[in-house]
């Protein structure tokens, strides 16, 4: 009995998560604007406990800012932290790539070929989610290859962060395909052995994934953004 509680108390923190995300991807949940247990436990029939749960996770995600004596809001962002955050993506996974080329075996790069398969099958049903977590499998192959934990643990935080910002950029038309055509690219870079090469196309992906981000933003938000007080992002 116990059991179940738990399976079904972990299905429901799964159920606001997913709720909450899409909406704010969607943009039918506005920066700002305040995030509602009382609504969330009414509308899914249970206890505060899963929801304050999701909503932890969700502001280690970036989604959600918690504000003293107002709760849960949908947290903004602005063009520096799409900036700031991509500057950050291009040195650590740049120099991760640039470790890699050097030590992927035979394997690890026909499992990165395998990947990209994957991810052209799914880009064609248009299955951003999906397309997002198999691309992150593409990520950690080479990131793990460079034989650095340290640099992998700071990587997989910063991901983590800012996992709002990068699904939110692969959700832009064309960017999938984009990365599938990227990730073409660093594998043969990999199989030269070419460190300066992988590091050199990670910083151009970023860079036209950070200007990508911006320009869809809409502009009445960047510029409310702008005036706000930083968030926790």
């Amino acid at each position: 009995m116990r059991r179940k509680q738990i399976e079904r108390h972990q299905t429901l923190r799964e159920k606001i998560l997913e709720t909450i995300r899409d909406a704010i991807l969607k943009g039918t949940m506005k920066p700002g604007e305040r995030v509602s247990e009382p609504d969330l436990a009414e509308r899914f029939g249970i206890s505060r406990t899963p929801i304050r749960e999701a909503f932890r996770q969700l502001e280690s995600e970036g989604y959600l800012e918690v504000v003293p004596r107002k709760g849960a809001v949908v947290a903004s962002l602005s063009e520096r932290d799409i900036e700031e955050f991509y500057a950050i993506k291009i040195i650590l996974e740049g120099f991760a790539a640039r470790m890699a080329a050097e030590k992927l075996t035979g394997k690890e790069i026909e499992r990165l070929e395998s990947i990209n398969e994957r991810l052209h099958k799914i880009a064609k049903e248009g299955d951003v989610k999906t397309f997002f977590r198999v691309h992150n499998e593409f990520h950690e192959v080479f990131i793990k290859a460079a034989g650095n934990d340290k640099l992998s643990e700071m990587i997989n935080q910063l991901v983590m962060k800012f996992k709002r910002l990068r699904l939110a950029s692969l959700s832009q038309p064309g960017r999938m395909e984009v990365s599938i055509e990227d990730h073409s690219d660093m594998i043969q870079a990999f199989k030269d052995h070419d460190g300066n090469r992988a590091d050199s196309l990670i910083r151009h992906a970023a860079t036209i994934g950070a200007e990508v981000l911006i320009q869809s933003m809409p502009q009445a938000e960047t510029e409310k953004a702008k005036l706000l007080p930083r968030t926790s992002l």
